[in-house]
Order: structure tokens, then C-alpha cells, then sequence
């Protein structure tokens, strides 16, 4: 699995609904999401642009749910339909690569949204690429849990301000999360993938380049150097001599 993406844009995401998974059948069945969280981060860096809406789901919040992230019929009543807030949202994610924990419950749930549309509206995947950390976190880490709380405390991130869950604060974590995990080199590799090329990317210099030009040690500094030996050979053997 390769754990370092190629996409320069991505959108790190998260959203909140209705209700939790579904047994049987699609996850969002009898679902809606109620907030959407992203963060923007190009070329591994955040950017400090930002999506978040809540939205009126047109139905009732399960209790279950309204336990998990804590936001209640009441609150969203106000806000926005889904439709309402479509069209910006396709804008922000549009060309980038969705970063997602557990990302088949998040695309689900937005592509039964944007089924719903009038015109209907695309597919996730059709506009975007999209990465499931989950699934990297499983691969660096086999056997263990790898939720957000979990990686939170695998790589020292502090996210105490998170008593409930929230679309925003969690994609904000799941964004140092991810830029931690995937950003130490996690292999060593001569190799060529491709036939013809020199191992690992390795380009010789061509003989007809310029010259370096190279510099010789005065005498005073083989002196100073010599001296230093000395030290080193006082201590124990000195490997910089034969």
C-alpha cells in the first residue's frame, strides 16, 4: 500500500447525521448528514481554508446520534437544506482528494445526498479522488485500534477539546492525524519500478558536465586535524586511522 498520496490538493473531511451505521443495506439508509467538516491542505501543508455547514435534514435526529455529536433537532432547524448549501460544497471538494476516517460511510452519505438533487448531482468519485486514512492507519498499525481517540494518542496529538464528536473539530485532528502518519519515509528502495531507469530514481551525471571544483585542506588545517585524532586516539581506537 502506498501511504504517501501523489495529490496536491486535499480535502481532509468529516461529516455527522441522522443516525449511526446501518446493520444491513447502504449506511445511510433512513439517513441524512446534518454537518460537514473540511479542511483544505495542498502539497502536505494546511492552507487555513476551511468548509463547514450545518444542515436541516428534513427529519428527526436520533437520540443515539444526538449522544455521539450532541446536536440536537432544535439547533439544525434553522439552517440550511442540503440543497442550499450544494453547490459550494462541490465547489471546495471539486478536483481534490478527500481525506476520510472510515471513508465509505462519509461518500455514502454524500452521494445519497446528491442523489437527491434536482438536477442530480454527481457522484463523489466523479469529482474527486478519495483516501480512506482508516485503512492507511490499519496498514502502519495491524492488530490495533485505530480510531481518531486512538491515533491521537499513538502520535501525540492533544484533542482534549473534544468531548462530542463535530464534523469540523474532527477533521481538523484527522488532518494532523494524517500528515503525521504518512509523512516519515516508510521504505528504503533501490529499485527500479520502471525497466530502464536507474534504481530508485537514481540518475548518473553526465560526463560532460562542469567540474567541481575542489578544495584542498591548508596545512595548518591536516595539523589541526591530526591534533584532534590524537584526542580521539587517547580514548580508545581511532576508526579515521588504519
Amino acid at each position: 500500500m502506498n501511504i504517501v498520496s501523489s495529490a496536491k490538493r486535499q480535502i481532509i473531511l468529516d461529516t455527522e447525521t441522522t443516525g449511526m451505521n446501518q446493520s444491513s443495506g447502504p449506511i445511510y439508509l433512513g439517513h441524512r448528514i446534518i454537518e460537514i467538516g473540511c479542511v483544505e491542505v495542498i502539497n502536505r501543508r494546511l492552507t487555513g481554508r476551511h468548509y463547514h455547514e450545518y444542515i436541516n435534514p428534513q427529519q428527526a435526529i436520533d437520540e443515539e446520534a444526538i449522544a455521539v455529536h450532541g446536536i440536537t433537532n432544535e439547533f439544525v432547524a434553522s439552517k440550511p437544506k442540503f440543497h442550499e448549501i450544494a453547490q459550494s460544497f462541490i465547489e471546495f471538494i471539486d478536483g481534490a482528494e478527500i481525506v476520510a476516517h472510515n471513508a465509505n460511510f462519509d461518500v455514502s452519505f454524500m452521494d445519497h445526498e446528491f442523489s437527491m438533487l434536482q438536477p442530480l448531482g454527481p457522484k463523489t468519485t466523479d469529482i474527486c479522488q478519495v483516501l480512506d486514512s482508516l485503512e492507511v492507519a490499519k496498514f502502519l498499525h495491524p492488530g490495533q485500534k485505530n480510531n481518531l481517540d486512538a491515533l491521537c494518542k499513538r502520535y501525540g496529538i492533544d484533542n482534549s477539546a473534544r468531548d462530542l464528536h463535530g464534523a469540523l473539530l474532527d477533521a481538523e485532528i484527522l488532518a494532523d492525524v494524517y500528515l503525521l502518519m504518512t509523512g516519515g519515509q516508510t521504505k528504503f528502495n533501490l529499485s527500479s519500478e520502471k525497466a530502464g531507469q536507474e534504481g530508485g530514481g537514481i540518475q548518473r551525471l553526465s560526463l560532460d558536465r562542469t567540474k567541481l571544483k575542489v578544495i584542498s585542506a591548508s596545512a595548518d588545517e591536516l595539523v589541526r586535524h591530526e591534533e584532534r585524532l590524537d584526542l580521539v586516539a587517547k580514548s580508545g581506537q581511532c576508526l579515521w586511522r588504519g
